[in-house]
């Protein structure tokens, strides 16, 4: 199973970040390894090596067949559910890598930065995907909470790169294989969490994610 991020894929984002609105020349893509999912509401440890760990609140989709070269025309078919996720970030790491061109390796992808929550599947009739009632994958609102307050609030529709897009290019460079995850961006707000924390992610309304920081 391969997990991949995309960096700067909100413009407000990209603006709380680097003082500016910019859509990167091409999407920004990043790996985690396996080792980082965190999955069944289990805690996430925050790291004692990091000064500053954010949540990033993510709408992330599931590969579901073998792909490679995949035309933008037809990325719709190779996904079958969505829910939130967390692309856990220390900060501080991830600082150093951009001012000194280092990768991200270590600041995304360590144990436990990718927390998921519950798929909700996508009906794939008639060429299209949809959660039940219609809405289209660009159509998602997605919401995190932390302590009972809302955090962070997005759009899908808001992305710099859809998620159709998003899939054609990662394609290009790697085999998709069913199981495989991307992480599709954040939207503004990130933020860091703290030892107690307690996270809970919506889609649409419904609460897929809920675990807390230990």
């Amino acid at each position: 199973m391969k997990i991949f991020g995309v960096g700067m894929n909100y413009l407000q984002h990209n603006k709380e970040l680097d003082g500016a609105l910019y859509k990167p020349e091409e999407p920004v893509i990043f790996t985690k390894a396996d080792s980082a999912l965190l999955k069944n509401g289990k805690p996430f440890f925050v790291p004692d090596w990091a000064s500053r760990v954010d949540y990033e609140a993510e709408v992330v989709v599931r590969i579901c067949r073998l792909g490679k070269g995949i035309p933008v025309r037809f990325a719709h078919r190779y996904y079958d559910a969505v829910t939130v996720g967390i692309d856990f970030t220390a900060r501080d790491w991830q600082q150093r890598a951009r001012q000194n061109g280092l990768p991200w390796t270590i600041c995304k992808g360590f144990d436990g930065s990718a927390a998921i929550g519950e798929w909700v599947e996508l009906p794939m009739a008639g060429g299209t995907t949809a959660l039940p009632g219609g809405v289209d994958v660009q159509d998602l609102h997605l919401r995190l909470d932390i302590d009972g307050k809302t955090v962070q609030e997005g759009h899908t529709a808001d992305m710099l790169y859809t998620v159709d897009e998003l899939i054609a290019y990662i394609s290009r460079f790697f085999t998709l294989r069913t199981g495989d995850l991307l992480y599709t961006g954040t939207p503004a707000g990130v933020g860091p969490v703290a030892i107690d924390n307690h996270l809970e992610g919506w889609l649409e309304g419904r609460k897929v994610l809920d675990f807390f920081c230990k």
